[in-house]
């Protein structure tokens, strides 16, 4: 497979708190608190762009924004498709991460809760290989409309389809069936073990995987710091452990990994090799602050 990949999903300002021992309710806690770029799609176009993969992001942004944005993307090797919003100014994620890597997050998506069908026009799958979204832009009414219209243009066109639920609690409200039936028939779904996990009631990654292959032609498990597993209905095919690295913060990862892998995967490398590529990129991510390739 080769060609040109097509990302749609969230822009979002990151701002990524990290404090130097457990938050104290009502008092004081020293802190780094640093704003970067993000929102989920936003770091996988990048992050896509950065491995030198033909790129292109669709999403919306606050019209105050919509050329600050379109020209940080072409910088960064991603060819930006991008509507203002007159209305909703850009989305702003509050990451909080704990001493282990982990986060917790408060989520404002602005715009991007007004991506419409007129954003998403049937031009945008011309010389498309590929098109990978953020399970973000299902789990609002306007978004999943438009989303799920591009995603049956591009079935019948016979252009290949990725998923990444994207988010365990905006998961669970909207619940497992409902995503399912959304997203079923995709050719690739990119999931962490959490989401695998709702996603099927199961906690064996290998029982994952073949429940999950009812749905989707392929399935990839993200498992953090254990690495990841690839197959279908038929059950696994290829796993590989991560290496160990020091864990900084974890934003990002697994837009990394989605990104290294289908990275590679377009390039015409297999799959075993397209996960090893994967689980780099997300290590790579984990190592630093911020969800978008430094």
């Amino acid at each position: 497979m080769s060609g040109r990949i097509l990302v749609v999903g969230d822009v979002m300002t990151d701002v990524i708190v990290v404090p130097e021992g457990p938050i104290v309710k009502g008092s004081d806690r020293r802190a780094t608190v640093r704003s970067h770029p993000g929102g989920s799609g936003a770091n996988q176009a990048v992050w896509l762009g950065a491995m030198a993969a033909d790129v292109v992001f669709a999403a919306r942004v606050g019209q105050a924004d919509l050329a600050m944005y379109a020209g940080y993307f072409r910088g960064l090797n991603v060819v930006p498709v991008l509507a203002g919003d007159a209305e909703l100014p850009s989305g702003v994620l509050v990451t909080i991460v704990d001493g282990d890597g982990e986060r917790s997050f408060l989520t404002d998506r602005g715009a991007n809760l007004n991506l419409g069908v007129a954003d998403l026009p049937a031009s945008l799958l011309d010389d498309v290989s590929m098109v990978m979204v953020s399970g973000y832009s299902f789990f609002a009414p306007g978004p999943r409309a438009a989303v799920r219209a591009l995603l049956a243009q591009a079935q019948a066109r016979g252009i290949a389809l990725a998923v990444d639920p994207a988010s365990v609690g905006l998961l669970a409200e909207t619940g497992a069936a409902e995503f399912l039936a959304w997203t079923g028939g995709a050719d690739w779904l990119f999931a962490n073990a959490d989401e695998a996990e709702l996603l099927t009631g199961l906690t064996d990654y290998r029982q994952q995987i073949v429940a999950l292959g009812a749905h989707y032609r392929n399935v990839v498990v993200k498992r953090g710091g254990l690495g990841a597993a690839l197959g279908g209905q038929a059950g696994v095919r290829h796993q590989l452990p991560a290496p160990a690295v020091t864990v900084v913060d974890s934003t990002g990862a697994g837009d990394a990994f989605a990104a290294g892998f289908l990275a590679a995967l377009l390039d015409g490398q297999d799959e075993a090799a397209a996960m090893a590529a994967g689980i780099a990129a997300g290590a790579r991510a984990v190592q630093t602050i911020g969800g978008q390739p430094r």
